[in-house]
Order: C-alpha cells, then structure tokens, then sequence
C-alpha cells in the first residue's frame, strides 16, 4: 500500500532534494535542513529517511561521480510520487493555517 501522508522529517528531506535539485547527495541534504531549520540532523537518520523514501516509490536515486571529482556519490531526487505527496501535504498544511496568525503562537 502506498504512503498516504508524510512523517516531518520524510517530508523535510524531500524538500531538501527539491531544494538542492541535481546536487542533492546524503551530505548535502544534511547541511541544507540544519542551514534551513536551524537544528543539528543526524547524517544516519537522513540516510535512513533516504532508503525509506526509495524503498516507499516517494525518492530515487543514482551513483555518479561529483562534479569535482573524488569518489561517487548517491544522488537523490523525489519521484512524481513523491511530489503529489509533497504538495497534498502543503495543502493540508496550509489550509490549517489558514485563519490563524503568522507567529502560530498567539490565539
């Protein structure tokens, strides 16, 4: 059965892949959610969020050489699948909150 909704951090790591475009490898998607969210992020539970969304249709990924050179390394990048999640996913999010203040704090 496919994925319905996606977990905060599967959805964050997604986002990162889109983020990052062709350049989105296992440390790259690392440095980009702790810039973004402003939280350290456990490279193992990033590679293991990675595996889950491949194993689930929601990421793919392929081995190449970087661009400047050294070992190959494993892109990802979300699959239509995973895309139609993503944005079900906003949706759902932005409907929420709509009608409620931008801080979210404040009743």
């Amino acid at each position: 059965m496919a994925k319905e909704t996606l977990g905060e951090f599967e959805h964050h790591v997604l986002l990162a892949t889109r983020r990052l475009g062709p350049g989105a490898y296992s440390a790259a998607i690392v440095e980009e959610l702790e810039e973004v969210t402003g939280r350290d992020v456990a490279p193992a539970a990033v590679y293991i969020a990675l595996r889950r969304l491949e194993d689930g249709g929601l990421a793919r990924s392929d081995l190449r050489a970087p661009p400047e050179g050294g070992r190959d390394r494993r892109y990802f990048e979300p699959t239509p699948a995973g895309l139609t999640l993503m944005g079900e996913s906003r949706r759902r999010f932005e409907a929420l909150w709509q009608g409620l203040p931008a801080g979210g704090g404040e009743r």
